[in-house]
């Protein structure tokens, strides 16, 4: 199965304005496997309005109403996440799917997201913010994923450019760049379409 799955350093890194952009260029179906938290829209609505019918979006595993790690959030709704509910959904076309938070957060009491991630086979992209704390976010979330054998494709920067932070993190990692997406204002599915064109190294994916 060809596809990527996109996971972040943190909280509110961007991962979700970038696998909205990476499945409308690829034209791929997105999965959003749990998503924690549904005030104001989750993350398969976003994906979905800002890839403008460029992508087959695909219903959620689990559909969680607290926004917290998803482990804590199955346990306040009462849910149990079953892993066998977890496996990649098969089809037709290139897939990418996007975790939740960071490269540790838990899904369940005894399971991670890179753990899941190891078990998927996919290539990781990670998605890391430009801003201070970034070089021991992603160098720390390389290692992390990589101690479990996960393969990473690249890392991706949203926000300012920052050359110095970049290619210290790019030197130290030992990962490819995959270019940098701006914070958008107004965040549109034109805007961010030709910002992705612009900004990220599409040869690369």
């Amino acid at each position: 199965m060809k596809g990527y799955v996109i996971t972040g350093t943190d909280t509110d890194v961007g991962k979700t304005v970038f696998a909205a952009a990476l499945v409308g260029h690829l034209g791929a179906r997105y999965w959003k496997p749990v998503q924690a938290g549904i005030k104001g829209g989750t993350d398969t609505q976003r994906v979905a309005a800002l890839a403008d019918g460029r992508a087959t979006i695909l219903p959620e595993a689990y559909v969680l109403d607290t926004p917290c790690s998803p482990h804590e959030a199955a346990r306040i709704d009462r849910v149990q996440i079953a892993p066998e509910r977890l496996v990649l959904p098969e089809g037709d076309g290139p897939l990418v799917v996007e975790g939740a938070g960071g490269a540790l957060v838990p899904v369940s009491d005894d399971l991670l997201f890179a753990d899941l991630f190891a078990g998927w086979g996919l290539p990781v992209i990670l998605v890391a913010r430009t801003a201070l704390g970034t070089i021991s976010h992603s160098l720390l979330s390389l290692e992390a994923l990589r101690s479990r054998g996960v393969s990473v494709h690249g890392l991706a920067f949203i926000g300012d450019a920052n050359p110095a932070s970049e290619e210290t993190i790019v030197r130290f990692g030992k990962v490819q760049h995959l270019g940098r997406l701006p914070r958008l204002d107004p965040l549109t599915p034109e805007a961010l379409a030709e910002a992705f064109a612009r900004q990220i190294r599409v040869d690369l994916l």
